[in-house]
């Protein structure tokens, strides 16, 4: 009888061994020695990963992970390093990125005359009537104020002197206003008599000269006459000029820990570049697209580019995006009250409608008869209140329709009375950290204390209500850089040592929430990535610094030490 026994455990041994070699293929990827976070409830760290095929097939110890491990196997010893989800972004300009690294970079200028400095350099090397660009300037953050200004914008001269023969464009931070000088709205036919066309400003001094500012819907008119001059270049270099700018997006992506894109919006030329760099297996990263055309463009099309997971699972278009108001930087954002910082008699006190809420509502429909998301940018209190009412107006209308996921981008600043409603209806709050503590030096100039303080960047008053809150960027507005967006929304700190509202603060784990596991929901692939779970794309990003538990005012020091995209190291910092 012994003898039987013994018998019988050594076969359920051999079987268990055999079974076990059998199940565990060589992995093209292992790390091991890691502190991963897997986002998942149920195994909520481990040591090790086993990656194949793109897929994650273990997750374990390191003892466990060495059955995996072969000739031709990939094998990472992280030394303790903190090993996450892949970070997504989860609302960014991917075009835009790309297109930022090709112009002046702006953003660090600390003055107007920094800028005009700027200009002078580049006009020096340009052929004359060629157009000199940049992007990045923000007004509310210069030291000192130009003089003159109007609103606290600066008059255009300077801008012209240094550059008489050749236009210039500089695009604002927000990407909600543009600069213009002389010979950019001679071109583009601005003028003292130029009215201001539907949703947009030109900005005028007393006298009613156009100072060079267009704010929203107005920078059509100048970009226009950039197009009309573009349409002149060979289209051999506006097709090298997209995959370069494609190519500029991935690297600083992958570099900055990003796996996944979401991007606020592109035209259908966009979606067929990437289509066929995706099949090509040449896109690097994954992007989850919102298509932004007008709705007779999107009427006859939306079936043809519905498309989920091309390229082995690296572009997916689902989303269509509108945008209700502009931005606050810019004075833009549609309020419900007037702007505390102009005048009684300044034009459009209360921000702007850019577009027509009966033209959202058609889209609207559009996307809910079609399988699409519909996502709007809403900044304002007013412009987020119209949202939402097209929204319930929509949803009660089709009752049959469930877990749709409407999302607006944005969200930054809520009446009160709208906060539940997030909650209520299900719709998503994609945010941006980086743009509470980026903003707040203004925030309190354009609303008053009150208002901020009640409807400001609400990150806990909406994740109370039951809303999801997505994270991100908005890049090329802020830099994609997710460390410094994770400090942004876990401290709220701004650069003078203030702490905007802190009760809003994200715990560390609300915040790496919302740049994994939110963000995928909030595009519907929260069951491919997102978190680490066997089955799972193989997405993980490994920094030098275990963000979770170091000092808060160490954070930002984090460097992104690899960035795994399908179980292939696509980025290593050296």
């Amino acid at each position: 009888m012994t003898f039987k026994i013994q018998n019988l455990a050594w076969s359920w041994l051999a079987l268990t061994m055999c079974a076990g070699m059998l199940g565990a293929q060589p992995a093209d990827l292992v790390l091991r020695n890691a502190k991963l976070i897997t986002m998942e409830s149920a195994n909520p760290q481990v040591q090790a990963l086993a990656a194949r095929s793109g897929k994650i097939v273990a997750l374990g110890t390191n003892q466990q992970m060495q059955s995996y491990i072969g000739g031709s196997t990939k094998v990472i010893d992280l030394g303790g390093r903190l090993a996450i989800p892949g970070l997504i972004e989860g609302h960014g300009h991917f075009m835009g990125l790309g297109s930022s690294k090709m112009v002046l970079n702006l953003r660090d200028a600390k003055n107007w005359d920094q800028i005009v400095a700027t200009v002078a350099a580049a006009a020096l090397e340009a052929k004359p009537g060629t157009w000199i660009l940049g992007r990045g300037w923000h007004q509310a953050k210069w030291d000192p104020p130009p003089s003159p200004n109007v609103e606290g914008f600066p008059i255009h001269d300077q801008l012209s002197k240094v550059s008489p023969r050749n236009p210039v464009w500089l695009t604002h931070a927000s990407g909600h206003a543009g600069f213009a000088n002389a010979e950019a709205m001679r071109l583009a036919g601005v003028d003292k008599n130029t009215p201001d066309p539907p949703g947009g400003q030109i900005l005028k001094d007393k006298n009613g000269n156009p100072i060079g500012l267009m704010n929203e819907h107005a920078q059509g008119l100048v970009e226009q006459a950039l197009n009309t001059y573009r349409s002149h270049l060979p289209a051999a270099e506006l097709e090298a000029e997209a995959r370069q700018q494609v190519d500029l997006a991935v690297r600083e992506c992958l570099s900055k820990g990003i796996t996944t894109f979401e991007d606020a919006g592109s035209p259908m030329a966009v979606v067929d570049l990437l289509k066929s760099l995706a099949n090509e297996d040449k896109l690097g990263l994954r992007v989850w697209m919102m298509l932004r055309q007008p709705n007779d463009v999107l009427a006859p099309n939306l079936k043809k580019y519905y498309m989920i997971g091309v390229g082995n699972d690296h572009l997916t278009v689902r989303a269509i995006k509108r945008q209700i108001d502009g931005a606050l930087g810019s004075r833009g954002a549609w309020m419900l009250a007037p702007y505390a910082d102009l005048p009684a008699d300044a034009p459009n006190r209360s921000g702007l409608a850019t577009e027509d809420p009966n033209d959202v509502r058609k889209t609207a429909e559009l996307a809910i008869n079609n399988g699409f998301q519909l996502c709007v940018h809403a900044i304002g209190d007013r412009g987020n209140r119209e949202v939402l009412n097209i929204y319930e107006a929509v949803f009660k209308e089709h009752p049959d329709k469930k877990d749709l996921r409407w999302r607006i981008e944005h969200a930054q600043h809520l009446d009160p009375a709208d906060i539940p409603r997030f909650g209520q209806l299900g719709v998503i709050a994609a945010m941006q950290g980086i743009h509470c503590t980026s903003d707040a030096p203004y925030v309190i100039a354009r609303l008053g204390t009150k208002r901020a303080e009640a409807g400001a960047y609400v990150w806990q008053k909406l994740m109370k209500s039951g809303a999801v809150v997505a994270n991100g960027t908005d890049t090329p507005v802020e830099d994609v850089d997710p460390i410094a967006s994770f400090y942004a929304s876990v401290s709220r700190k701004l650069k003078d040592g203030s702490v905007f509202f802190p009760d809003q603060r994200m715990s560390r784990m609300e915040a790496l929430k919302s740049y994994t596991m939110n963000n995928a929901y909030a595009a519907f692939e929260e069951n491919v990535k997102g978190s680490l779970k066997v089955g799972k794309l193989a997405d993980v990003t490994v920094l030098s610094k275990d963000i979770l538990t170091i000092p808060e005012d160490d954070i930002p020091t984090a460097k992104v030490d690899y960035t795994i995209v399908g179980g292939k190291v696509m980025y290593e910092r050296k």
